[in-house]
């Protein structure tokens, strides 16, 4: 037996076939007409995820591409800048013509500019499919083609990708090799979460999740005594019982600062541990005891800027030295301006409390932010598709996509290095929507007009897709074959096709086997492998390395899932604790950098050689919050992952008058005059979008809340600066890097002002399609 999601949620049902798997759980499928009518997530699913009841109705949705396409104007006046993206019609083509004319706009950008001309950003989640994973295939396809110009890190981590390498050698050990949900649960008394632990977003991983164990992992926690401290303006950070503290927004750093103020001047940091351990605090001490600004970092300095009582800071700092603690950063604190200082400051605090290491103490980063931190890793790694060498060597932060558009030739510092933005001509983009990603899509959209091509592989007609030239359509993940897993869950799953393409759209690696077919190269693209014949291949030859036993591929087939050896128990850092000479870290001290010479060394003057605070430019504290008083908060959605399926039934259910909602104290609405349910203009100097208000107190007041992941819909397509009136924040955030160091995303923080809609009220044509003659 198992749960059942068609109009409600989760009803009993018997098991159907066939299974698959999405970023967000397990599932079973009923299928009805080339559709998937009802999903059933699995009953060893402790928890599985509400967004399961987007999936109904998908796979031959009204937004769905169903021919290849390309704009009109291009057509007619040929690769070039245009300002006519995202307000054009297009012609369907025939698969014939579309390789063609991709094949000869791709060879002519190389021939006339060299690869470095291309950018494959290529940006998203896409498939939780190991080998029609769109990133893996669109890379590997312009490696054949030459190389690319490419981008690093994310848009989630951005800036904790830069500088924990720094710090800590590492950034990636922090998720898959954290503390565990298990050792928490038996030896930690005290949770400090800087940012909330959001169970909302542990529905998801990257590869797909069989299981969901942290709701019933932090019950157990509490049921042991354990407590949580949520530092955070949204109540609802924490699920459930949790000591709240609601800071002023983008003042966490403020905070750990008093904290470890406190630990210095009351004798209660570990300076064994600081002095075996870590390099450079002593340099740090010095800032922290204001020995050099003449600023002492006390909780008295901090409740100025943060809001919160200085006595509760004291009082905190002293439980978590007298308790077994782990301090907590979310994600989410690094994407702002000045980024990179939270996790820093955060496994800083940690090391002061001299418990990194030992069981149930010390430092995570993304519990509540996904589903990996928490869950032991897999003893080996996953078939993955090998995507080749780029010979190109140009290459971008990933949130610096509008300046390399708009700034060809310009210089910029980037970790220590001083670089170039390369003349793009030709932007291929498969698997993802940077008009749900990325800051400030007015200039998004401008920069976007400057190329001669963009390429967009796509199942639906997203804003990334209008805004093509030239549109593939592609399949999901549910109507073809593969398998997928992650490196955290303890389940490699078989994804049977469950449904035949919707219309003419194929896989992509079709589409570039045709294209490299055409261009030349190939039999040296698919090795002369249908795409079934690639998934026994990368299976075979994974399986061939492993130091235990696994079925045939066949085998595994027809069973459907294999589960696989995941290393349990484990503490972060434990081994470094253990011995810090064999299991050195990998930063030049081999050792905890609180102060980084390196980073000293480059002179930024926004990211100091340790752990400082910066006054934000978009925070309450700010001259900009005289004229926009209300700060945004631009959070992960509860309704879906960022904007896949955003016209799926649990998306749709959360909307307001089909608008995106955004959450208000009662104070602030009633300053304004407004109230739950009605439609109210978002706005600030750089756009405007409409939301649905919902009135709540689980906010900080002149705090508002406003999820990322509603399908972008201008109400005049050909006016970049028009309203978007389906809700997407990303019209009113700053495009700037999080610093000179990183230039991580800093979309999760703006403020602005918000106001009733008055006047007729615009119609939502997010998912609605394209004219296509």
């Amino acid at each position: 037996m198992g749960r059942t999601q068609t109009g409600g949620w989760l009803k009993i049902a018997p098991m159907p076939a066939p299974v698959s798997l999405t970023h967000w759980g397990a599932f079973t499928a009923t299928m009805a007409d080339g559709d998937i009518a009802a999903v059933t997530a699995p009953d060893d699913d402790a928890d599985p995820s509400p967004l399961l009841g987007n999936l109904p109705g998908s796979l031959r949705h009204r937004s769905r591409i169903a021919t290849p396409a390309v704009r009109r104007g291009w057509l007619r006046a040929g690769p070039g800048p245009s300002t006519r993206r995202g307000d054009d019609e297009f012609v369907a083509v025939s698969w014939d013509e579309l390789t063609e004319v991709l094949a000869t706009e791709l060879r002519r950008v190389v021939d006339a500019h060299g690869n470095e001309a291309i950018f494959g950003g290529s940006y998203g989640w896409a498939s939780a499919g190991r080998f029609h994973h769109a990133q893996s295939q669109v890379h590997r396809f312009l490696n054949f083609l030459g190389g690319y110009t490419f981008s690093r890190h994310s848009y989630s981590l951005g800036a904790t990708g830069v500088i924990m390498p720094r710090v800590v050698g590492t950034h990636d050990d922090l998720f898959k090799r954290s503390t565990s949900w298990e050792v928490i649960v038996e030896h930690t008394d005290l949770l400090v979460c800087f940012g909330g632990l959001a169970l909302k977003n542990t529905a998801i991983n990257h590869g797909g999740t069989t299981a969901h164990p942290a709701r019933d992992a932090l019950k157990r926690f509490r049921d042991r005594g354990g407590r949580i401290v949520s530092i955070s303006p949204l109540r609802d950070d924490v699920d459930g019982d949790c000591d709240w503290h609601a800071p002023v927004p983008g003042t966490d750093v403020a905070i750990m600062l008093a904290l470890a103020y406190v630990l210095a001047t009351e004798d209660l940091a570990d300076r064994n541990f600081l002095a075996t351990y870590c390099t450079g605090y002593d340099r740090f001490e010095r800032y922290l005891l204001g020995r050099d600004d003449g600023v002492p970092k006390s909780p008295r300095w901090a409740s100025a800027i943060c809001g919160l009582p200085a006595d509760a800071l004291t009082e905190l700092a002293r439980r978590m030295a007298a308790q077994r603690t782990i301090v907590t950063v979310s994600w989410s604190l690094q994407r702002v301006r000045h980024g990179e200082q939270a996790p820093w400051m955060g496994l800083t605090l940690a090391a002061m409390l001299g418990q990194i290491g030992l069981p149930g103490g010390g430092f995570g980063h993304g519990y509540g932010s996904m589903n990996e931190p928490g869950l032991p890793p897999l003893r080996s790694g996953l078939p993955r598709l090998p995507q080749g060498i780029n010979p190109v060597r140009s290459f971008i932060p990933v949130a610096a996509i509008s300046d390399l558009l708009l700034r060809p030739g310009e210089e910029f510092d980037y970790n220590g290095l001083r670089l170039r933005y390369p003349d793009i001509k030709l932007v291929y983009w498969a698997g993802g929507n940077p008009f749900h990603h990325h800051q400030n899509i007015p200039r998004l959209r401008r920069a976007l007009s400057r190329v001669d091509t963009i390429v967009v592989h796509e199942p639906y007609w997203t804003a990334m897709a209008k805004h093509a030239d030239i549109v593939v359509p592609s399949t999901t993940a549910y109507e073809r074959e593969d398998y997928s897993g992650s490196r955290n869950d303890p389940v490699l799953m078989a994804m049977p096709r469950l449904a035949e393409p919707f219309g003419q759209s194929r896989d992509d690696y079709t589409t570039f086997a045709a294209l490299a077919e055409y261009l030349g190269f190939g039999a040296q693209f698919t090795e002369g492998r249908s795409a079934r014949q690639w998934l026994a291949h990368l299976y075979d030859k994974w399986a061939a390395e492993l130091d235990f036993a696994v079925p045939t591929f066949e085998d595994f087939w027809r069973q459907g899932r294999l589960r696989l050896p995941t290393e349990e128990g484990l503490t972060l850092l434990a081994d470094f604790r253990a011995d810090p000479v064999t299991h050195r870290l990998g930063t030049p001290s081999g050792r905890i950098e609180i102060f980084s010479a390196d980073i000293d060394g480059f002179g930024y003057d926004d990211c100091a050689g340790h752990p400082t605070w910066f006054e934000p430019a978009e925070w309450l504290g700010s001259p900009r919050a005289a004229d926009y008083p209300l700060h945004l908060l631009a959070n992960q959605p509860a309704s879906r992952l960022h904007g896949q399926l955003d016209d799926g039934a649990v998306s749709r259910a959360s909307k307001i008058q089909g608008r995106e909602p955004i959450r208000m104290h009662p104070q602030d609405a009633a300053a304004r005059g407004l109230t739950a349910g009605e439609v109210v203009r978002v706005y600030n100097d750089r756009g405007a979008c409409l939301a649905g208000l919902v009135v709540d107190d689980r906010l900080r007041p002149r705090v508002v809340q406003l999820a990322t992941g509603a399908w972008f819909d201008p109400a005049d397509p050909s006016d970049p600066d028009a309203m978007c009136v389906h809700g997407n924040p990303n019209v009113l955030t700053d495009d700037v890097g999080t610093s000179r160091l990183a230039h991580g995303c800093t979309g999760a923080h703006v403020l602005v002002q918000v106001e009733k809609f008055t006047g007729e009220l615009p119609p939502v044509r997010a998912h609605e399609l394209p004219t296509v003659r």
